[in-house]
């Protein structure tokens, strides 16, 4: 008897506004729509870039607690220096993005969507 075997993730964003997420995805971090349910700002989309997807999905603006921790997502990455420079001409790092080598293993970056969801691209050293 074989066993379950895990494939593939689709993690789901909160946003604020799905048509402007996806603007944020496709304009600034050069993903593709893979789906959406709607052309407006409350629905659900999926977005992808080479082998991930990610799923956008709206949250009404009362579900938004102030300093709420956000998603964290870590998303493996070849070539990694190649990404970190193109990224770092969309306007969307903060004061303290930085390609950097971790203590624990990795090489990576992070910065935050539209919606302080946050993006660490990371690959092993």
């Amino acid at each position: 008897m074989s066993k379950g075997y895990l494939k593939q993730i689709h993690p789901v964003l909160p946003v604020k506004s799905v048509t402007k997420a996806i603007d944020f995805y496709i304009e600034k971090l050069g993903f593709k729509l893979a789906f959406t349910d709607t052309t407006s700002d409350n629905g659900y989309a999926g977005v992808s870039r080479d082998g991930i997807e990610i799923h956008l999905q709206w949250h009404d603006e009362k579900e938004w607690v102030e300093g709420l921790d956000r998603p964290m997502l870590r998303i493996y990455v070849e070539n990694i220096t190649k990404l970190y420079e193109e990224y770092k001409t969309k306007d969307v790092f903060h004061e303290r993005t930085a390609l950097k080598e971790m203590i624990w293993g990795t090489k990576e970056f992070a910065f935050y969507d539209l919606c302080g969801n946050g993006l660490t691209f990371y690959r092993d050293l």
